[in-house]
C-alpha cells in the first residue's frame, strides 16, 4: 500500500512553525549574549592540573634550623640593624662580659676599649676590648666566642649583666658576616701560665666554632718576654702595663673587625661608657677612639659591690608546664622532698600545707603524679601564702655609689638618690633605684669647636635642627630654634655641609644662648648596671616618668611629655631576671609591679628636688629684698642725720643690721648634705642623708660691699641714690640680677607653711 504524503497545507504549517522557533531563538541569543549552547553529552571531562608537590617531596625539603643561622638572617633582633648601632652593641656586650668576670673573681675592673678605622676602608672599624679579669681556660674560649646560646648565666637565678649567652658570640658573627675577618681572642690566666690565642668564626649551619689558627687548635704563647716578642711579630694587641705602671698579668682581649660607623654624641660609644661609669663607679675605663687622645674614666670608689647569691625559683613564678617538667626531672623524690629542694621559701610546713590543699600525699612519688595531680598542685601554690623570695640574690648600686657616679659624670648643683625596698614580679625579686641631678650647663655648651666640627661632619641628620636635638641630650626643639635664630642659620641646612665660618657662628650661639629654659629632662635607664640606649618609648622607665606629675616638684611639664629644665634622672632596675622586651635587651617590659616601684622611687627624689628648689627660690627673693634695702639705706641715713643731727654712720650701721636680720635667709649657707652651716634656723632643710648640694653663687651681702659703704660715709660722700647707682647698688644689684636670671629658669613654687608664717610675721612687724 503506498505511503500517504502530507498535504500542502500541513507542510506550510510546519515550515511556519520552524521559522517562528528560529526567530525566537535568535531573539533569545540577542537578549542573553553570554549564553552558550549546551555541550554535547558525549564530550569528555577536562584533564585535572598536575600537582605541584607531594607529601614526600615536601618532607624531603624540611630540616632543622640552627640558632646561629636564624640570627644571621635576623640580626636586627640582636641590635645589629645598622652600622652605628652594631658598633655600640658589640662594645656593650664585650664590656658587660668583662665586668661580670672581674666582679665574680673579686677583682677591681679595669677595661680598655680601642676603636680604630681600618686603613683600606672608610666603613670598616676594628674594635678591641680588654680587661684585667681572671681570664678563660683554653677549652672554653672557642665555645664562649664561637657558639650562640652558650654560657653559665641562663640557668641560674642570680643578678648578672649577661643573661642569654648570645651577645659576644653574635658580635663576632656579625663581624665575620660583614668583613669575612675572624674574631681574635687572647686570654691569660696568670703570669706563669701561657696565654691562649685563637682566631675563629661561627659555622652558622651547625652553630659550632671553627678555629682557624694553630691547625684548628689555637696557639699558646709562652710566658715572659718570649710571649711579648711573639705578640709583636703576629700583630697581637695586648696592654701589658697600664698608665699607672701596674702589670696586667691576667685578663682577656677580644678583637672584632666589622662594618660599622663611629659617631659621637647621643647614642655613641663614648656616651655608653660614661653611663657605664655612673652605674659602675668601681670600674676604671680607658677609651681610645679613631681620633683624639685616650680618655680615662676614673673609678670613684675602690670597693667592689657585694657578691649576689644564687637562689632557687620561687613557686609563684612557676607556670604549669614548667611544673610538670620539673616533676618528671625529679622522679626519684617524694612530693615533699621535691617542694622543699626545688623551690625557695618552701619549708617542710609549707610543703605539707601545699599537699593538703592539693589533696595529695606528701610521700607520693613524683614519677606517679600525672597531669591532673600537677594541675591540683599548681592551683594549691596559687592559693597558699608563701613568703617572698630572698633578696640577697640582688645587689643594688646603693645611694652613696649612685651619687658618686652621677656627680662624676653629670655636672649639677643638686644631687639626690633613693633605693626602694625589694619587690617581686612573677616570683622574681627586683630592686628599683633612682637618682637625680639638677643644674649644670647643658651638653651643648661643653662641646669644643673642634669636636662640633667633627660631629657635624660625621652626622647623617638632614637638618641643623634635627642635628641639635638628636646629638645633644636634653636639647628640645625650642632650644634648637633659639640657637639657630641667634646664629642666623636656616634650620634645614645639612650639618655635614656647613663651612668653617658657619660652624664657628653655630658654636658661639651654643655657648651664649640660654637653653636651660627650653631643655628637656635627660633620662638614663639601667638594668643590672647596664645602660639601655635604644627604644626609649617602649621602656617602662620612660612611660612611668611621662605619667608622673613633675609640676608638684617645681618643674614645668606639658601633658604627655618630659618635664622641662636642666634635670638628669637615672633609674636602675636590679633583678635576677630583667623582663626585656626583645633579645637585644634595649627596654624593660611594663609590668604593673615594676612601674609602681619606679613611680615611688621617682616621687622620693622628686620631693627632695622640690624642697631644694623652694629653698633656692626663697634665697633669691631675700637677696632681691636686701638689694632694695641697700639702695635706700644710705639716703635714709643721710636724710635723718640732716633733720635731727644723728650720726649718719651709726644710723646706717643700725639700719644695715636690721636689713640683714630681716633678710637673713640670703646669708644662709649649706653643707654638701643640705644642712645649714652655723646657727640653726627655725625651719631646717631636711633632705635626708642621700643628697648633695654643690656650692653655687648665692645672693648675699658681701663684705666688700659693706666696706665700700663705710668708706663712702666716712669720706662724707653722698650714698647712692635712686637715680644714680653707686658702688653698693652696682655690686649687690648685679648679684641680685644674676639671682633673678637664675630664677627666671625656675618654675614658680608655692612656699612651705613655715615660710608663709614667716612672711605674715614680717608684714605684721612692718
Amino acid at each position: 500500500m503506498a505511503k500517504q504524503l502530507p498535504s500542502r497545507s500541513a507542510t506550510s504549517t510546519a515550515v511556519a512553525a520552524v521559522k517562528k522557533a528560529t526567530v525566537q531563538a535568535t531573539a533569545t541569543l540577542k537578549d542573553h549574549p553570554a549564553a552558550e549552547p549546551a555541550a554535547p553529552l558525549d564530550t569528555p571531562p577536562p584533564t585535572p592540573a598536575k600537582r605541584r608537590a607531594t607529601a614526600q617531596t615536601l618532607a624531603a625539603g624540611q630540616r632543622d634550623i640552627s640558632v646561629s643561622e636564624f640570627f644571621a638572617k635576623n640580626r636586627h633582633l640582636l641590635g645589629f640593624d645598622s652600622p652605628r648601632k652594631a658598633l655600640l652593641t658589640s662594645v656593650k656586650e664585650a664590656v658587660d662580659n668583662s665586668l661580670d668576670a672581674c666582679e665574680e673573681a673579686g677583682i677591681l675592673p679595669e677595661i680598655w676599649v680601642h676603636i680604630e678605622a681600618v686603613s683600606d676602608s672608610t666603613s670598616r672599624f676594628r674594635m678591641g676590648v680588654q680587661d684585667n679579669g681572671p681570664g678563660i681556660v683554653r677549652k672554653q674560649i672557642p665555645l664562649i666566642f664561637g657558639k650562640l646560646l652558650y654560657g653559665s648565666k641562663f640557668h641560674r637565678l642570680r643578678m648578672s649583666r649577661g643573661q642569654q649567652g648570645i651577645g659576644i658570640s653574635a658580635a663576632g658573627m656579625y663581624g665575620v658576616l660583614t668583613t669575612g675577618k675572624p674574631v681574635k681572642i687572647i686570654s691569660k690566666t696568670s703570669l706563669k701560665e701561657p696565654a691562649h690565642y685563637y682566631e675563629l668564626r661561627i659555622d652558622t649551619k651547625t652553630n659550632e666554632p671553627q678555629i682557624l689558627n694553630g691547625k684548628g687548635e689555637g696557639i699558646d704563647l709562652p710566658p715572659g718576654k718570649a710571649a711579648a716578642d711573639l705578640m709583636a711579630k703576629h700583630d697581637i694587641e695586648w696592654v701589658a702595663v697600664n698608665d699607672l705602671g701596674h702589670a696586667i698579668d691576667h685578663g682577656t682581649r677580644v678583637t672584632i673587625e666589622m662594618e660599622a660607623k663611629f659617631q659621637r654624641g647621643r647614642g655613641s660609644v663614648e656616651e655608653y661608657l660614661e653611663q657605664t661609669a655612673i652605674a659602675n663607679p668601681h670600674c676604671r675605663i680607658h677609651f681610645q677612639g679613631p681620633d683624639g687622645p685616650e680618655r680615662i674614666l676614673e673609678r670613684s670608689t675602690h670597693e667592689l659591690p657585694p657578691e649576689p647569691k644564687e637562689i632557687k625559683p620561687h613557686p609563684y613564678g612557676i607556670e604549669l608546664g614548667r611544673l610538670v617538667t620539673m616533676l618528671q626531672e625529679h622522679a626519684k623524690l617524694t612530693l615533699a622532698q621535691f617542694l622543699t629542694s626545688s623551690f625557695s621559701r618552701v619549708s617542710p610546713g609549707i610543703a605539707r600545707k601545699l599537699c593538703d590543699t592539693a589533696k595529695l600525699s606528701s610521700r607520693a612519688s613524683c614519677a606517679k603524679l600525672g597531669r591532673g595531680e600537677a594541675d591540683a598542685l599548681y592551683k594549691a601554690i596559687q592559693e597558699t601564702k608563701i613568703p617572698p623570695p630572698a633578696t640577697d640574690c640582688v645587689v643594688p648600686i646603693g645611694e652613696p655609689r649612685l651619687l658618686a657616679g652621677l656627680r662624676q659624670v653629670v655636672p649639677g648643683e643638686f644631687f639626690t638618690a633613693a633605693t626602694r625596698p625589694p619587690g617581686v614580679y612573677r616570683g622574681n625579686p627586683f630592686v628599683i633605684e633612682a637618682s637625680l641631678a639638677y643644674g649644670g650647663g647643658p651638653g651643648a655648651q661643653k662641646v669644643s669647636l673642634e669636636a662640633l666640627t667633627e660631629i657635624a661632619g660625621e652626622s647623617d641628620a638632614r637638618s641643623l635642627r634635627q642635628f641639635l636635638t638628636t646629638t645633644f641630650s636634653g636639647m628640645s626643639g625650642d632650644a634648637a630654634d633659639k640657637i639657630l635664630d641667634e646664629a642666623k642659620l636656616a634650620s634645614r641646612q645639612s650639618p655635614s655641609k656647613l663651612k668653617k665660618d658657619a660652624l664657628a657662628t653655630l658654636h658661639s650661639a651654643m655657648q651664649h644662648v640660654n637653653v636651660d629654659e627650653g631643655s628637656n629632662m635627660t633620662v638614663l635607664r639601667f638594668a643590672n648596671r647596664v645602660p639601655l640606649q635604644f627604644q626609649h618609648s617602649a621602656c617602662a622607665v620612660t612611660q612611668t616618668i611621662l605619667s608622673t606629675n613633675w609640676r608638684s616638684y617645681g618643674l614645668s611639664q606639658s601633658r604627655g611629655s618630659l618635664p622641662s629644665g636642666p634635670v638628669t634622672v637615672m633609674v636602675h632596675m636590679a633583678s635576677v631576671w630583667v623582663p626585656f622586651t626583645s633579645e637585644s635587651k634595649e627596654a624593660i617590659a611594663s609590668y604593673p609591679e615594676i612601674q609602681k616601684e619606679i613611680r615611688l622611687a621617682l616621687q622620693a627624689v622628686g620631693r627632695n628636688l622640690g624642697m631644694y628648689l623652694r629653698r633656692r627660690l626663697r634665697v633669691a627673693q631675700e637677696g632681691q629684698r636686701r638689694t632694695i634695702f641697700l639702695r635706700y639705706l644710705g639716703e635714709v641715713a643721710q636724710a635723718v642725720s640732716t633733720i635731727n643731727g644723728t650720726d649718719a654712720k651709726k644710723l646706717y650701721e643700725d639700719l644695715l643690721a636690721l636689713a640683714k636680720k630681716k633678710t637673713a635667709q640670703a646669708d644662709v649657707r649649706y653643707d654638701d648634705r643640705g644642712r645649714p652651716i652655723g646657727e640653726e634656723e627655725e625651719e631646717e632643710l631636711d633632705l635626708g642623708k642621700h643628697c648633695i648640694i654643690v656650692a653655687r653663687g648665692e645672693v648675699g651681702l658681701t663684705q666688700a660691699a659693706a666696706d665700700l659703704v663705710d668708706d663712702d660715709i666716712s669720706a662724707g660722700r653722698k650714698p647712692p641714690t635712686r637715680g644714680k647707682r653707686g658702688k653698693i647698688a652696682t655690686v649687690e644689684g648685679e648679684a641680685a640680677e644674676e639671682g633673678a636670671n637664675d630664677e627666671d629658669d625656675e618654675p614658680k613654687a608655692k612656699p612651705a607653711k613655715g615660710d608663709a608664717k614667716k612672711t605674715a610675721k614680717g608684714k605684721k612687724g612692718k
